[in-house]
């Protein structure tokens, strides 16, 4: 069986309003911008392609995406995770890809392991899959094409595909041995306790 072909999506279009500005602007303590770990961890686990939705913050943002990855603009993203979503699903649609592994840019320490494995288990067109944590539903996630369109009309708000997934019955995907699984909601930097 040929191996699908995968786009990866880094949704990176939010305000951070609990982060203090842009996530897609931040950078780990060693320099490197959240937005190119998230590109680098997606192409490692095979993706051919990457898309990084961008939208608060995007002409700054921009300049710090990998010229290996395609900028997707989201000009509705003060409408939330949703808008984010959609759009990328879209821009995913449009390409030659079977499915999409998306994951959130807020997750600079993911490992490509994590999207390999939850790949491998997947499926191809048809597949939906999630990573989870200690049972915890997390990133990367894995939406088939078979799903593109009926995933996007399904989100709303600032709600990703969580509702979707579980409708329908994505594959869990345990990988809480391999990190933690968790987003950076604050930036230690401006929110020191």
């Amino acid at each position: 069986m040929e191996a699908p072909r995968l786009c990866g999506l880094v949704l990176a279009a939010g305000a951070g309003t609990r982060f203090g500005g842009p996530k897609a602007l931040a950078r780990s303590a060693d320099g490197t911008p959240w937005v190119h770990a998230a590109v680098r961890m997606l192409r490692a686990a095979g993706c051919a392609e990457v898309l990084v939705a961008l939208g608060a913050g995007g002409d700054e943002a921009a300049a710090l995406v990998p010229p290996d990855a395609t900028i997707v603009r989201v000009a509705d993203w003060a409408d939330g995770l949703s808008a984010t979503l959609r759009t990328g699903l879209a821009a995913a649609e449009s390409s030659a890809a079977d499915a999409v592994v998306i994951t959130p840019v807020d997750t600079p320490a993911a490992p490509a392991a994590a999207a390999v494995r939850v790949i491998s288990l997947a499926g191809a067109r048809a597949g939906l899959a999630q990573a989870m944590y200690d049972g915890e539903p997390g990133h990367p996630v894995f939406i088939g094409r078979d799903h593109f369109a009926a995933a996007a009309a399904s989100l709303s708000g600032d709600r990703g595909a969580g509702p979707y997934l579980r409708a329908h019955g994505a594959l869990a995907v345990e990988c809480g041995d391999l990190w933690s699984g968790a987003d950076i909601d604050h930036d230690p930097g401006l929110n020191r306790r």
